[in-house]
Parts: C-alpha cells; sequence; structure tokens
C-alpha cells in the first residue's frame, strides 16, 4: 500500500492551494479517508475526514468553511482544497486511509 501526497508548498495569506493524496495497493472509496497535518512544535491534528459509508465530512473548528475534503474514485485519489489560508495553517499535511495506511506528508507554508 502506498499513498503519494503532493500539492504543497509556498503560498501567501489568502490563497488556496490544493492538496492531492493518489493510493496505491487500497481503495479509497472502501475506507474512510483524512487528512492530519503537523506543525512545527507540534503534535500531528485531524483536520478533516470523510466516512466512506454515507460521506460524512467532519472539519475541525480552525478550518471549517475554509477547507473541503473530496475524493474521486475513478482516480483513487483523495483532495484537500484550501482556502483563505493562514499563518496558522503552515504544517506537513498528511493523508490517511483506513485510519491504518499514511502519506509521506507533503509541506505547506503560508507567508508572506
Amino acid at each position: 500500500v502506498q499513498l503519494q501526497a503532493s500539492g504543497g508548498g509556498l503560498v501567501q495569506p489568502g490563497g488556496s492551494l490544493t492538496l492531492s493524496c493518489v493510493a496505491s495497493g487500497v481503495t479509497l472509496n472502501d475506507n474512510a479517508i483524512a487528512w492530519f497535518r503537523q506543525a512545527p512544535g507540534k503534535e500531528r491534528e485531524g483536520v478533516s475526514c470523510m466516512s466512506n459509508i454515507d460521506g460524512t465530512e467532519y472539519y475541525v473548528d480552525s478550518v471549517e468553511g475554509r477547507f473541503t475534503i473530496s475524493r474521486d474514485n475513478a482516480k483513487n485519489t483523495v483532495y484537500l482544497q484550501m482556502n483563505s489560508l493562514k499563518p496558522e495553517d503552515t504544517a506537513v499535511y498528511y493523508c490517511n486511509a483506513g485510519r491504518t495506511w499514511w502519506g509521506q506528508g507533503t509541506l505547506v507554508t503560508v507567508s508572506s
């Protein structure tokens, strides 16, 4: 099983980024999917997740209304659309499938 995350980079406050996570060896549609992040000096925290049963989405309060999780079953890919980015969103972002498999992380830096 491999999860390959991409899409991170440097963006100015107020900007947008879309993270992607392509899976191989596991069918994302059969698993709950999630994005986590870890900022420097802080613990990893859950950002968003989506149920594989009914598609229910969850967002941590700090990103509610700004981030959107989605999946493309045909591409076996999960996305995290991030809008109105803030400096406090700076972190390494990780995708997760089935609460078991992790991607390698992609760095998002929000700075002017």
